[in-house]
């Protein structure tokens, strides 16, 4: 299982960005999907996930109403709109595939067995 993801860069307060992963390799039909991020000095933090076979996203509070999370099952991506963004959005994103059992297990870091390599978004004020 590989995931690629792309989309990062460097872009000013207030503007949008679309991050993408694409998986190859097994099937990911059973598996949610998720986006976290890592700023510099700080630990790895969730930030949207999805279900892959019912579509159902959660968020964390930080991005809500900001950020959208979807897929498309075809072509085994993920995508990460992400809107309004701040400052703080200013992080390395990852794209991950597990099979967490709760909403609440899918924010967790451990319950993520594949992750792609990380983009690079920067927000500058």
């Amino acid at each position: 299982v590989q995931l690629q993801a792309s989309g990062g860069g460097l872009v000013q307060a207030g503007d949008s960005l679309r991050l993408s992963c694409v998986a190859s390799g097994r099937t990911f039909s059973p598996y949610a999907r998720a986006w976290f991020r890592q700023a510099p000095g700080k630990e790895r933090e969730f930030v949207a996930g999805i279900r892959w076979s019912s579509g159902l996203s959660y968020y964390a509070d930080s991005v809500k109403g900001r950020f959208t999370i979807s897929r498309d099952n075809d072509k085994n991506t993920v995508w990460l709109q992400m809107n309004s963004l701040k400052p703080e959005d200013t992080a390395v994103y990852y794209c991950a595939a597990g099979a967490p059992s709760t909403t609440a297990q899918a924010m967790l870091l451990r319950s993520y067995a594949y992750w792609g390599q990380g983009t690079l978004v920067t927000v500058s004020s």
